[in-house]
């Protein structure tokens, strides 16, 4: 029995609707990633020991970026001065278009519990810890962890946060 002979135009059908099928899985994807990018960011994650910062919308991850943080990083901040970055749930609560730095992100500490670790120490808890650029003093390229406790990514990055973040995102910031 001889199989059954397909038309040319059948043929072409049949190929092009394979191509589509075998390719839809990248193009779904690649749309995903573009409406991705530009969703509405509601959470943001900082892995301060892989140094990266994440942004979230709906419970999926649409960018990341390197980061740098305070020059001694180990452990949370607790006081003034220790050149720490804070471990805990805060809000990105106000910004500064006009920061010593390109660009600032307030981050919401200390907080009621921050405030208190630190009285029990009695110590100043510090404050001003910001998601922030370069700074705008000076144009040194920086390496490794440079700030006094902040988070600091390029110039590039904060306007991507800048733009995708609002004020009052929660910011979780791990160890």
């Amino acid at each position: 029995m001889r199989p059954k002979r397909i038309g040319y135009r059948a043929l072409v059908t049949l190929w092009l609707l394979t191509t589509l099928a075998l390719a839809a899985p990248a193009i779904a994807q690649e749309s995903v990633g573009d409406t991705a990018s530009q969703a509405p960011v509601d959470l943001v994650v900082v892995m301060k020991a892989n140094r990266v910062l994440y942004l979230y919308s709906d419970g999926e991850m649409v960018d990341q970026f390197p980061i740098a943080l305070g020059k001694d990083p180990i452990g949370t901040k607790r006081r003034r001065g220790d050149n720490k970055t804070p471990e805990g749930l805060y809000r990105l609560d106000w910004r500064n278009p006009n920061s010593d730095f390109y660009r600032s992100l307030h981050v919401s500490y200390p907080d009621a519990q921050d405030r208190a670790a630190s009285a029990r120490l009695g110590v100043d808890p510090g404050d001003f810890i910001m998601i922030h650029g370069q700074p705008s003093y000076d144009d040194r390229e920086r390496e490794g962890d440079w700030t006094n406790g902040c988070i600091a990514v390029s110039n590039a990055a904060i306007d991507e946060i800048w733009n995708r973040v609002s004020d009052g995102t929660r910011i979780h910031i791990y160890p």
